[in-house]
């Protein structure tokens, strides 16, 4: 079985699982990701029903191009088992990920890949193509984080829950993704390159989570650009003015992307038997190597993954 585990995640869309109407919206929307949520979008009176409005829109949707999430209750809830199963069950084949939030240790997601393989075997699907998205949300899972990611090979992304998780450390804000007043550096550094060494220690997608001034777009982009910097793969987006911008931040620009694939076609030249076997080679004015080479598959990896297109052409000397 092969299953792309490092899918486009650049805009990830929260949508309610209980609002038919958003459900169908979202399906227009040039989001990489739609994650249709059961969790803190839905009132617990709404849950119950919500689970069967999400397996119509999956079944019965056009999600063209996207992968498709549902977000499920933590296991902390009695609610989580049956949001598995009712999910799963009814659109296990239409479905990409589960999302775990508020996980705590390796444990968790372990259950979780147990339960996926169950229903799995029992419905008839492909056992191990649903994927799992780790939601690291307090101090415990920050901790912990190392063995999360490494708890299944069902494991696609760590994700960051910034309101929670600046509860559960009583930090001194209440805008969630803004810096705490009265602390001059950045206070989420540690925790954004904490679960980025965890994910990409597993090769796994690190994402950053939600700004929560949705108007605010130029807030989003700044905010966005610090993760994106550190070189997360993706941000959540609440509300569709943010999705472009998600879209953008985590793209090279073009002038990246065409250096990249210029390095990865000067490399592959100058190390070959017509290029002369040669370990370095210049381009340009610039000297490149295979360290060069890799740092280029990054750039040139996440502009292919966007879609992105050549606009120059490498000529050998």
């Amino acid at each position: 079985m092969t299953v792309n585990r490092l899918r486009p995640r650049r805009s990830c869309l929260a949508v309610p699982g209980s609002n038919p109407r958003f459900l169908e919206k979202a399906q227009g929307l040039p989001a990489d990701q739609v994650f249709l949520d059961l969790e803190d979008a839905c009132a617990p009176l709404a849950k119950e029903g919500a689970r069967h409005t999400i397996v119509d829109a999956l079944n019965q949707g056009d999600w063209s191009g996207k992968t498709r999430v549902v977000r499920v209750n933590d296991w902390t809830t009695h609610w989580t088992y049956r949001d598995v199963v009712t999910v799963v069950e009814g659109a296990g084949q239409n479905l990409d990920c589960i999302m775990l939030p508020k996980v705590q240790d390796a444990q968790q997601i372990v259950a979780l890949d147990l339960l996926l393989t169950q229903i799995e075997k029992t419905m008839g699907f492909e056992v191990g193509k649903i994927g799992i998205e780790a939601q690291i949300e307090n101090a415990k899972g920050l901790v912990n984080v190392d063995a999360i990611a490494g708890a299944s090979p069902r494991m696609e992304t760590v994700v960051f829950g910034p309101a929670d998780f600046m509860a559960s450390i009583n930090m001194k804000t209440l805008v969630v993704g803004e810096q705490p007043p009265g602390y001059g550096a950045d206070a989420y550094h540690y925790i954004l390159m904490r679960i980025l060494m965890a994910a990409r220690m597993h090769d796994l997608q690190a994402i950053d989570g939600p700004y929560l001034q949705i108007r605010n777009v130029d807030g989003y982009r700044e905010v966005a650009g610090r993760s994106a910097a550190l070189g997360f793969d993706g941000k959540w987006v609440l509300h569709p003015g943010q999705v472009d911008a998600a879209n953008e931040v985590f793209s090279p620009s073009q002038e990246d992307y065409d250096h990249a694939e210029l390095i990865l076609d000067a490399y592959d030249w100058c190390t070959s038997e017509a290029g002369g076997k040669k370990g370095s080679a210049m381009l340009g004015d610039e000297m490149i190597d295979e360290a060069s080479r890799k740092m280029a598959l990054v750039i040139a990896g996440k502009g292919r993954a966007a879609g992105m297109q050549r606009t120059s052409k490498f000529e050998h000397p």
